[in-house]
C-alpha cells in the first residue's frame, strides 16, 4: 500500500439492513483528497459511509484504514480507529441541554482529553475555525441550522482527524449558507485532511469540482 493512501477499500460489499446494497465496491482515497458522493436516497451512500467507520460491520472485501485492518480493529480498539475519523451527520445530534461549548467539551473528555486548559483554548480555536466564536454559550435551539452545521464541524476536527465523512453536511440548508459550510470543509481538506462527502447538491458541485462518485444500482462507480 503506497505511503499517500489513506483509505482503501477492495470488493467491499456494503449491507443495509441485512440486505445487500452495494457490491464489489473499490476506492483509494490519498491523503488530502476531497470526494463527492451522489446517488438516489436508499442507493447505499450512507451504509457505505458507516461501513467505513465500523457503524455497520464489513462481511465481504476490505477496508484499510491508515494502515489498519478496519474488520480485525477489536470493539476495545475502535474508539482509538473513530479519534482518526470526524463524522459530521446531516441530522446535526447535538446535546439539546448542553451549550456549543459544552457540546464539544463531551466530543473531547470522552476522547481522552483531561487537562482543562488545554481543553478550553482547543474549543475556542475550534469556535474560532468554524466562525462560532461568539456562540460559545448558545444551545443547540438558539442556532440556525447553519450555525449547527458549524457546531457539527467543531465536534468533528476535535482530534485532528484524518479523514472526514460528511453525510449531506448542507441538505437542510439554504443555499448561501450551505456554500459557507462547504467552504468551511475545502478550508479544513487545503490543510491535509480527506474528505469524503455524499451530496445532492449539484450546483455547489459544478461550482467546487471534485472526483465525483455514483452509486446506483447496487455499484459504486467514479464518473467522469
Amino acid at each position: 500500500m503506497s505511503d499517500n493512501i489513506l483509505l482503501k477499500i477492495e470488493n467491499a460489499t456494503i449491507f443495509h439492513h441485512y440486505k445487500t446494497i452495494l457490491n464489489d465496491v473499490c476506492l483509494n482515497i490519498d491523503n488530502g483528497d476531497f470526494i463527492y458522493v451522489i446517488g438516489k436516497t436508499g442507493s447505499g451512500k450512507s451504509s457505505l459511509l458507516r461501513t467505513i467507520y465500523s457503524d455497520i460491520p464489513l462481511k465481504m472485501g476490505k477496508i484499510i484504514f491508515d494502515n489498519e485492518d478496519i474488520s480485525k480493529v477489536s470493539k476495545k480498539n475502535l474508539p482509538f480507529l473513530r479519534r482518526k475519523i470526524g463524522i459530521i451527520f446531516q441530522d446535526f445530534q447535538l446535546f439539546q441541554d448542553r451549550n456549543a461549548y459544552e457540546n464539544i467539551k463531551f466530543i473531547m473528555t470522552s476522547t481522552g482529553w483531561k487537562d482543562e486548559n488545554k481543553i478550553k483554548d482547543k474549543i475556542n480555536s475550534l469556535l474560532e475555525i468554524v466562525g462560532l466564536e461568539n456562540k460559545s454559550n448558545s444551545y443547540p435551539y438558539e442556532l440556525s441550522g447553519g450555525e449547527q452545521q458549524r457546531l457539527v464541524i467543531a465536534r468533528a476536527i476535535v482530534n485532528d482527524p484524518k479523514l472526514i465523512i460528511a453525510d449531506e453536511p448542507t441538505g437542510n440548508l439554504d443555499p448561501e449558507v450551505a456554500e459557507k459550510i462547504l467552504q468551511i470543509l475545502l478550508e479544513i481538506n487545503k490543510k491535509g485532511t480527506s474528505i469524503i462527502m455524499t451530496t445532492h447538491n449539484y450546483s455547489l458541485m459544478n461550482k467546487y469540482k471534485k472526483d465525483i462518485y455514483l452509486c446506483e444500482d447496487g455499484r459504486f462507480l467514479k464518473k467522469n
